[in-house]
This record gives structure tokens, C-alpha cells and sequence, in this order.
């Protein structure tokens, strides 16, 4: 089994680099179920309930007990929806193997259906094993070993755990059904986490649950997710008007990546809309569909930054030609409030933040002096 009891720094995070952190695993893109969303709000749960038993290493917890909490969270979700005409809400992209499971339990426990999991444990005693065990059997081999991947970095900030995406199925079959096996199942929280999650609940739980609602109305093609996008800004200002211009600015180049752009542009907005909702010119860089699908709505690393912020300095070349695009075509332009944006977001990182750097590859934000 891959991973080791070292991985990962030993400096306690403070609250905000968890938040941060949690921030960027909501961001990642790599996930097509709502399997990391549970995870997180039971580990809320479970800092919770278990916070006062934290030490100096951490917080030990259990595959098993995890189990317990994310089947009693999905388990109120896997029920006729009248959004669908009476049919399950999916998801997953491909198939949840939890709601399937959980699903199939309730058909076979119709004819004394139990109304929650302290139910369907007292009255179906064995079926219930099993389906807790193949709940905890999916956490082992798919979230909990992805769920602390950002790009092709995988960063124990929540916790540790000693196997990875390889995990050997014949041992996990070992431990479940109770035989010697080796396998250990435990999930050390790190040496602060826990009273970081516990502090931040108020603030990641409606997070984490919104950010699931919208992956669900996506996955099912609610109106939730059109009603999100209505309000919040994905349609925001049509961006075609100025792609040309701003291509022609960059000299045909790609601001990300700096190779030459072909026949298809995209128009990245560098401080991320998901940070602050701002449109203006100058927060609006040409790139390859690429690297924009690649940067997705996390911060660009320093050397990014610092080259996007010499563009708007006083006296910069760039600066007037993005004035005049802005004149020419009714955009608004103000790069003192952009500059004032992205030095107030940088310079308030934790130095552990996760930064895009290129592909997939990220970078900590460290403690480099922020130079504009």
C-alpha cells in the first residue's frame, strides 16, 4: 500500500489556511460525483462530536465511523424527487456507488421501509452491515485516497492516510469482512485540523452544501444551477467584442502559457469571477481553451501575477492600449481597483495556499514579498 505516517508539513495550519485549502478542493475539477462533499461535511461532523479528543498529533478517526456519517448523509437524499418526476436524483457523472447501494437496500426493506439508518440497522440487522460496509469500502478506494489532490499534487493538509489510489481490494475485502489483513483504517486528522473544522463549521457547512446543490442541478439539469448562474454571474458581460482587441494586445500569445495562440481564444478572467465578480478590461487575459480549462477558478501563481500587475503600473506601454480598447468599445477599465483587489487577496494568503502554476501543476504561495 502506497502513502506513509510522514507525509505532510508538521506546522499547525491556522484556520484560514484550512479554509483556503478546503477552498481549493472544492475548485478541483477532477471529481464527477458528490463524494468529496460528503467527506467534507462528515469530517465537520465528526470534529464536532469528537473535537475534545484532540491532541497534540491530531484526531484519530475511522473508516468505519466515517461510513456511518456519510451513509446517514446521503441516506435522506435517495428518495423519489418530484424534480424529476418521481425518479432519483443522480449524482454522479457515471453512477454512485453509495446512492445505488443505499438504493437498493431501501427496495429490498420496502415492505417495512425504515425511515433512517438507527431504523434500518434495528430492524434489518445484517443487510445493513453489508451495506455500510460497501459504503465503507467505496470511501476507501475512491475519495478518501483523491479528495487532497489538487492538479497532480496530492497535499495531506486534512489527514493522513496509509494507502493511496492503488490500494490492494483483496486486502480492503480482508478487513471488511473482519479477517487479518493488515490493513489499517484509520484517518489521522492532522495536529490542528480539528479545531480549525470545528471553528470554520458555520462557514464551510452552507459552502460545501451549496457547493453540492449545484453539482447535482448540473448533473440533472435543474434550474437551480441556471437560477445560481442568473444571479451570480456566469452570464456575465459578453466577452466577444473585446477578444479580438485583446488578442492582438497580447501579440497573438497565450498570457498563461506565452506560446502562440491558433484560430480559438479564450478570454480568462486572472482574478478569478468565483474571488470577485469584476469584468473590467484589464482583469480579462487571452488564453488557449487549455489553459483556461486547466486554471479553472484558482488564483495564478506569483510569476503570473507579477507580470498580469506590471501590465497596469503607471507609465506601463500596455497600459493606454488598454485604455483606448476600453474607450473604443464601452468596456469598463479601471486598473487601480484591480491592482487594489488582487494585492488585498495575495497579500492576505496563508503561505501553504495552492497557487496554478501551469497544466497541472500548483505552487504554494509561500512567503515571497508580494511585489505590487
Amino acid at each position: 500500500m502506497g502513502g506513509s505516517r510522514e507525509g505532510g508539513g508538521s506546522a499547525i495550519p491556522s484556520p484560514a489556511e484550512v479554509a483556503e485549502r478546503v477552498i481549493a478542493v472544492l475548485d478541483e475539477g477532477h471529481f464527477t460525483s458528490t463524494y468529496k462533499y460528503a467527506v467534507l461535511l462528515a469530517l465537520l461532523d465528526l470534529c464536532l462530536e469528537k473535537g475534545t479528543e484532540a491532541g497534540p498529533t491530531g484526531l484519530a478517526l475511522t473508516t468505519r465511523e466515517l461510513a456511518e456519517k456519510v451513509l446517514a448523509i446521503y441516506w435522506p437524499q435517495v428518495r423519489p424527487s418530484p424534480l424529476l418526476g418521481g425518479r432519483t436524483l443522480s449524482q454522479s457523472a457515471s453512477g454512485a456507488r453509495i446512492l445505488s447501494r443505499i438504493e437498493r437496500f431501501k427496495a429490498l426493506a420496502a415492505a417495512d421501509p425504515p425511515d433512517s439508518p438507527t431504523q434500518a440497522r434495528a430492524r434489518h440487522p445484517r443487510r445493513f452491515a453489508a451495506l455500510l460496509r460497501d459504503v465503507e469500502r467505496v470511501l476507501i478506494e475512491l475519495p478518501l485516497p483523491r479528495l487532497q489532490t489538487i492538479g497532480r499534487s496530492r497535499d495531506e493538509f486534512l489527514y493522513h492516510i496509509g494507502w493511496d489510489t492503488a490500494v490492494d481490494p483483496a486486502r480492503v475485502r480482508e478487513y471488511l469482512a473482519g479477517r487479518p489483513s493488515g490493513f489499517d483504517n484509520r484517518i489521522l486528522l492532522r495536529p490542528g485540523v480539528p479545531e480549525a473544522l470545528a471553528q470554520l463549521n458555520g462557514v464551510l457547512r452552507p459552502l460545501v452544501q451549496r457547493s453540492w446543490a449545484l453539482k447535482v442541478a448540473r448533473l440533472n439539469r435543474l434550474e437551480d444551477a441556471r437560477l445560481h448562474d442568473f444571479l451570480f454571474g456566469e452570464e456575465r458581460a459578453p466577452l466577444e467584442r473585446v477578444r479580438a482587441p485583446l488578442v492582438e494586445l497580447q501579440e497573438g500569445r497565450c498570457f498563461l502559457c506565452e506560446t502562440p495562440l491558433a484560430r480559438q481564444a479564450d478570454l480568462d478572467h486572472f482574478i478569478p469571477w468565483a474571488r470577485v465578480p469584476n469584468d473590467n478590461l484589464e482583469n480579462l487575459v487571452a488564453v488557449h481553451p487549455r489553459c483556461n480549462n486547466q486554471k479553472r477558478d484558482f488564483l495564478p501563481a506569483l510569476p503570473h501575477v507579477e507580470r498580469w500587475a506590471s501590465r497596469l503600473q503607471p507609465g506601463a506601454p500596455v497600459l493606454p492600449r488598454l485604455e483606448r480598447i476600453a474607450r473604443a468599445h464601452e468596456w469598463p477599465c479601471d486598473p487601480p481597483a484591480s491592482l487594489g483587489v488582487a494585492r488585498t487577496i495575495y497579500r492576505r494568503l496563508p503561505p501553504s495556499a495552492k497557487l496554478w502554476l501551469r497544466d497541472e501543476e500548483f505552487v504554494e504561495r509561500g512567503k515571497a514579498v508580494v511585489g505590487f
